[in-house]
């Protein structure tokens, strides 16, 4: 009887373990796919531009539009600069619906979306929209940008954005790309993060606000 009973401890026992090996196996297959999808829709930068925070933020299929974050100036007078050195003010295009993409060469949905942003400006002509590819790589892909520009179609130009402004966009999350809209009086209509075919939706309706929009 005392060997029986110690047999039937000894399965029960082995059964438990098994049963709790494979909740634990579900769940980190479960984590390994939601890492994955977020993957394909964004990116982080290989060395952050700026000191950023660490707050989380949900990336999935529906990208991240909340503007919640304070900038540490007016938003018109934040600027960025070109390689020539040239300095470019937000506030200096009002009256134009701005996009301003922050992006990397070595980062896949950055580059998938290029070719939308191109139909955008195209679609609406740079006399009523501006877009600006604001690199925020390391240097290391900074020195990619020559032979990246010389390989792809870019209809708009690219630029260097200040820290005040990096600071303010990356200031919840720092995957990229991140898109940022500002309608024609220099308002920001929405943040979109990542790229995908949810992500073109809130792009394309952000941008008919703010091309068209009161």
């Amino acid at each position: 009887m005392l060997t029986s009973f110690a047999f039937l401890r000894r399965l029960l026992f082995t059964t438990a373990a098994f049963n709790t090996n494979i909740i634990v196996m579900s769940r980190l297959a479960a984590l390994f796919l939601f890492l994955a999808l977020v993957g394909v829709t964004a990116c982080h930068t290989g060395s952050a531009p700026v000191s950023i925070s660490n707050r989380p933020v949900s990336i999935n299929d529906r990208s991240t539009t909340n503007i919640v974050e304070t900038p540490s100036k007016p938003i018109g007078e934040m600027t960025w600069k070109n390689d020539a050195g040239d300095e470019q003010k937000l506030g200096d295009l009002k009256g134009k619906a701005v996009i301003l993409d922050f992006w990397a060469t070595n980062c896949p949905p950055c580059r998938e979306e290029i070719p939308h942003l191109n139909s955008l400006l195209a679609r609406y002509g740079s006399d009523k929209l501006a877009i600006y590819g604001l690199h925020v790589g390391d240097a290391e892909d900074k020195a990619q940008i020559p032979t990246f520009v010389s390989q792809t179609k870019l209809d708009y130009p690219i630029g260097y954005p200040e820290k005040a402004l990096t600071s303010f966009v990356f200031a919840s999350i720092d995957a990229i790309p991140q898109t940022l809209i500002i309608d024609r009086n220099g308002q920001i209509v929405k943040k979109v993060v990542g790229f995908s075919e949810r992500a073109k939706l809130d792009l394309d309706a952000a941008v008919e606000t703010a091309v068209n929009g009161s």
